[in-house]
């Protein structure tokens, strides 16, 4: 029987260096391993418990096509994600498609004609741009500044942090929202820990009270102890082909917090009135369930395969963010390169380290909803989603790759091990 060892080297033409150097860096993480293992069987209970609280059956996984009335899975899904988040209620639809579309589900669900948006964290990622609107943008599309909206933004200090004298005293009458991105999306910065998060809030409340704190929660889930719900956030938004679907849902999205602020959300994705009362599950309660049932344990993969790619980068001479012993509040790895050159050979061995479309090679293009060419590595299963092992990065200096995901930990160490044998190959790195 061949051993694993053998099996990289004669299968996938890894050379022995290269393996004793993934093995080398393996002994060096073992403790943030065990610290991860710790939070993925927490978070395996919680959800546990929220599934037979809500005495989750096989009848449940029975799906609703036209109106979905009376869909009894759909509704104890959304009981169950409310529980899990210590929240009043949840929007759980395969209606949402994306994390981009459920963030925007909550500002248009809360903001008025001349009321006032914050958003905490300096410019949102880009797909988020025509959301919001302004100058640059195209106009007459329907974005928040087209209905009256005001928007404002506090960029964060430097090292990433919320920038909280500035944010406090942009505070007016009019401000009805402040927006909190939780990941770093395409910036070289760590991203918000669950206490950054709650004692940003505090603040907020003891400013406004009545102000709605609304979390981007995407990237996020299930990779502390704690969700924004817990620890204040009225709102939190995100993509069930992220995180909490576990690799198994094959689309939707979800909005959890407070009761009305959930009903205003199911108005804008339904229509006012009818909300929550339709909205067919299509059949996929099931998929929806049991990848819930198994994120931890995912996203628990997809934390120890960004640990041990940071740790192995920086044993590379790369700077990486966030380090290997760093906390970890997102799924979500940077890794800057040199040259353009290097990002491209990195994102392209990655694809190769992939069980879908191995053998297609990803090349940089002009993808809709960002300013930059972007190149991707996505052979996932389920199109886009960002739980299953992807790298990409824009086109623009300086050259930073952002890598997220992995259903399997072993699949991120293959990649990782094609990708340092592919750049060796090439020049730009020795061993």
């Amino acid at each position: 029987m061949m051993s694993s060892e053998n099996i990289l080297i004669e299968k996938f033409n890894i050379p022995k260096d290269v393996i004793f150097l993934l093995e080398k860096a393996e002994e060096d993480v073992r403790e943030e391993f065990k610290k991860v293992e710790r939070i993925v069987e927490k978070n395996q209970y919680k959800i546990l418990y929220a599934m037979q609280k809500n005495h989750l059956s096989d009848i449940h996984f029975n799906g609703t096509s036209g109106y979905g009335y009376g869909d009894i899975g759909r509704d104890t899904i959304e009981k169950i994600y409310s529980d899990i988040f210590s929240a009043e209620d949840a929007l759980v639809r395969p209606q949402i498609v994306s994390g981009t579309h459920a963030i925007s589900l909550c500002l248009y669900a809360v903001l008025r004609p001349n009321d006032e948006l914050i958003s905490a964290c300096g410019t949102p990622y880009d797909t988020l741009a025509d959301v919001i609107g302004g100058k640059e943008r195209n106009n007459n599309t329907g974005s928040l500044i087209d209905f009256g909206v005001k928007y404002k933004e506090i960029p964060l200090l430097e090292g990433g942090k919320i920038d909280i004298d500035k944010l406090l005293g942009a505070i007016s009458d009019k401000t009805k929202m402040v927006m909190i991105q939780r990941s770093k999306g395409y910036d070289f910065r760590n991203s918000l820990t669950i206490n950054d998060i709650k004692n940003t809030i505090e603040k907020i409340k003891n400013k406004k009270k009545d102000l709605i704190v609304f979390v981007d929660n995407c990237y996020g889930e299930f990779t502390e102890e704690l969700e924004p719900t817990d620890v204040g956030a009225d709102l939190v938004a995100g993509s069930l082909i992220k995180n909490p679907g576990g690799g198994l849902s094959p689309t939707g999205g979800y909005v959890i917090g407070k009761k009305e602020l959930v009903k205003n959300a199911a108005y804008r994705l339904y229509a006012p009135g009818i909300g929550k009362k339709v909205g067919p599950s299509l059949n996929i309660n099931r998929l929806i369930l049991e990848g819930l049932f198994l994120s931890p344990l995912i996203v628990g993969n997809a934390l120890k395969g960004a640990i041990i790619l940071s740790r192995i980068m920086e044993m590379l001479g790369y700077d990486v963010l966030p380090k290997f012993n760093e906390s970890r509040t997102d799924i979500v790895q940077a890794v800057r390169f040199k040259t353009k050159e290097e990002l491209i050979t990195f994102i392209q061995s990655i694809q190769k380290g992939s069980p879908v479309d191995s053998h297609v090679v990803p090349e940089p293009w002009d993808m809709p909803g960002y300013n930059d060419q972007v190149i991707m590595a996505a052979g996932g299963f389920i199109q886009g989603a960002s739980i299953e092992l992807s790298a990409d990065a824009p086109i623009r200096k300086p050259y930073t790759a952002y890598i997220q995901g992995g259903l399997s930990y072993y699949q991120v160490k293959l990649s990782l091990m094609i990708a340092i044998n592919n750049m060796i190959e090439k020049g730009f790195i020795k061993i």
